[in-house]
């Protein structure tokens, strides 16, 4: 209970402590330094990440970073275990990125201002005009050389295993014409949520070979492409597992 008290307590203070710099951030946002300001608020909350992963005493794997582009838009696909998914991607993607969040995050104090600085876009499902506005301004992020994260399964799995993906979140990639790097996560649901308290578990990552989607037919984008990054992300799974009880054996 100590371990789990520390991580919140320690997480609520840096995003405190950093509200400030947040405002100045936002202000010079709004005035046309949106970029580097990304980028300098990125390498805080890389910094932030690692602190509070250090502090849940986790076991880290990360394989495949390498499969990770250095230049242009990418679209990371990500399997969604748990809360703890969003600190690990902050902490090993290594390149700034924005993500699709809920409309109602927007409430809450201080999570709002920095989903906002990291890039990340609100969405209202309920309303399809402005959904379909959120990713257009996401497909527009990306043609310009920015990244995104996007969990396919919709919300969080809870240690259920790997979800059906909808085709519609791959039109941010699809239509903007950028690379798809499918990401594998394995663990986080056990770091916090299936006991209630923060544990340090080992917890997985998996990198996968990029895949691309500019040229890609129309018939593919709908049906094939999704059922295509499902099994690469299954299959990563499987194996993390399987590495998993050969060490415990």
């Amino acid at each position: 209970m100590i371990r789990t008290i520390l991580v919140f307590a320690a997480t609520g203070f840096i995003m405190i402590c950093f509200i400030p710099f947040g405002i100045v951030a936002f202000i010079l946002s709004l005035v046309g330094l949106r970029k580097p300001m990304s980028w300098v608020i990125y390498k805080i909350a890389q910094l932030w990440a690692y602190w509070i992963i250090a502090l849940t005493g986790c076991e880290i794997t990360v394989s495949g970073r390498e499969n990770i582009p250095r230049k242009g838009g990418v679209c990371f696909v990500s399997n969604h275990v748990g809360i703890f998914d969003i600190m690990l991607a902050l902490a090993y993607i290594g390149r700034p990125f924005g993500f699709i969040a809920k409309k109602e995050l927007i409430l809450i104090p201080f999570i709002d201002m920095w989903i906002f600085l990291l890039g990340g876009l609100f969405i209202d499902r309920k309303q399809p005009r402005k959904a379909l506005k959120t990713i257009n301004e996401g497909i527009k992020r990306l043609k310009n050389g920015a990244n995104m994260l996007v969990f396919p399964e919709g919300h969080r799995s809870r240690g259920k295993g790997l979800q059906p993906f909808r085709p519609g979140a791959f039109k941010l990639a699809t239509s903007s014409g950028v690379s798809i790097v499918p990401m594998a996560i394995a663990g986080s649901y056990e770091v916090f949520e299936e006991k209630g308290r923060v544990r340090p578990v080992p917890v997985h990552i998996v990198f996968n070979e990029p895949i691309a989607t500019e040229g890609m037919p129309h018939a593919e984008r709908k049906t094939i492409l999704a059922d295509q990054v499902h099994k690469v992300i299954e299959a990563a799974l499987e194996s993390t597992l399987y590495r998993g009880s050969e060490q415990k054996d």
